[in-house]
């Protein structure tokens, strides 16, 4: 139904108005009595058999929502009831931006794919707290993806992140420190090996002093040479923190089949991205000999597409642009494709 009644309507508008009403309908229709467990029974599967323990925490499946779609933690509630085993919010910044000028997102239906140039549009990490403390979010896994404000120089970024760390711990899970958007000027300078090591470094420090150390992970951009990569890894090592996600965005538009010229920048993903991500998850996994814990995202509309990741060396896996084109029920193929392989 999705694909033949739902999916050409919200195709005929403009991408950030369908993701609005997609997520108000949602709250709306879950208001409804006896909704939630329509829901459920319509999209989560509940199987002993898809829960996992990573980090710490303990996963009801590997599936879970890439940060950008929940900017600001409103609608996780919702999300849960769509078969997610958790949800990744932000990505959120100190203080409130609007991020860059509209249209800023577009669909490239022959490529299944999107290209964005958002900019951390978000309310600021102090409402994204208050909405977090007001919310009972139950057994339901929340991270918080973090990064600068655009008027930040790169040389006191480690204050914004310090800022969001402290003022989130309390209510998520786990942290992804997100250095690699190509839409913040400057941002992915970050990703050099010096003033990375520095941010994690200060990061852990703070992490280690509270009563329970929470999972900080690292998101990459696929862009990186095996040399960066490299430092990634030993990085990862050399801090202490938990994993990686790879990847975020591409600059990289040479799998595309859609003349993309006029949409101007802005990070791809989808389609066209899928196999340089597993690309770099495989490099990472066998460069770390199988240690580093690796949240493999990147072009995945299917469950081959999610066993294809975890054969790669990922231990999780997140989805954003493969559910705008395949529709609320790709969480629950993906889960059942992975009971069947047992891993």
């Amino acid at each position: 139904m999705y694909k033949r009644l739902i999916k050409p309507f919200f195709f005929l508008l403009q991408p950030e108005s369908a993701h609005h009403l997609t997520m108000t309908l949602l709250k709306i229709i879950l208001f409804i009595p006896g909704m939630k467990w329509a829901f459920r029974k319509w999209f989560v599967v509940e199987d002993k058999g898809l829960e996992v323990q990573i980090a710490g925490l303990t996963f009801p499946n590997r599936v879970g929502l890439a940060a950008g779609f929940d900017k600001d933690g409103k609608y996780y509630k919702e999300l849960e009831y769509l078969g997610f085993g958790y949800v990744e919010i932000g990505t959120v910044t100190p203080l409130p931006q609007t991020g860059n000028d509209k249209p800023r997102l577009f669909r490239l239906p022959a490529d299944y794919a999107l290209i964005n140039r958002m900019g951390f549009n978000n309310d600021g990490v102090q409402a994204m707290a208050n909405r977090l403390k007001k919310k009972n979010k139950g057994n339901l896994i929340i991270g918080g993806n973090i990064s600068k404000n655009k008027v930040t120089p790169n040389e006191v970024a480690v204050d914004d992140y310090v800022r969001c760390f402290e003022t989130l711990y309390p209510y998520v899970d786990y942290f992804v420190v997100n250095v690699s958007s190509p839409n913040t000027p400057g941002l992915r300078e970050l990703q050099e090996k010096e003033p990375l090591q520095q941010l994690l470094s200060k990061l852990m420090q703070l992490n280690r002093q509270k009563p329970n150390v929470k999972p900080l992970f690292l998101k990459i951009a696929p862009d990186l040479t095996n040399e960066q990569l490299d430092d990634i890894v030993e990085i990862v090592q050399t801090t202490g923190i938990h994993g990686v996600i790879a990847t975020n965005t591409t600059l990289d538009r040479t799998r595309l089949t859609t003349p993309a010229e006029s949409i101007g920048a802005g990070g791809l993903s989808g389609e066209p991205l899928k196999d340089r991500s597993t690309e770099v998850i495989r490099y990472l996994y066998k460069k770390s000999n199988q240690s580093l814990v690796i949240i493999g995202v990147g072009g995945i509309a299917s469950g081959k597409d999610a066993i294809e990741k975890l054969n790669a060396g990922a231990q999780l896996i997140q989805i954003y642009t493969g559910m705008i084109y395949e529709g609320p029920g790709l969480m629950k193929k993906i889960n059942k494709a992975l009971l069947s392989k047992k891993f």
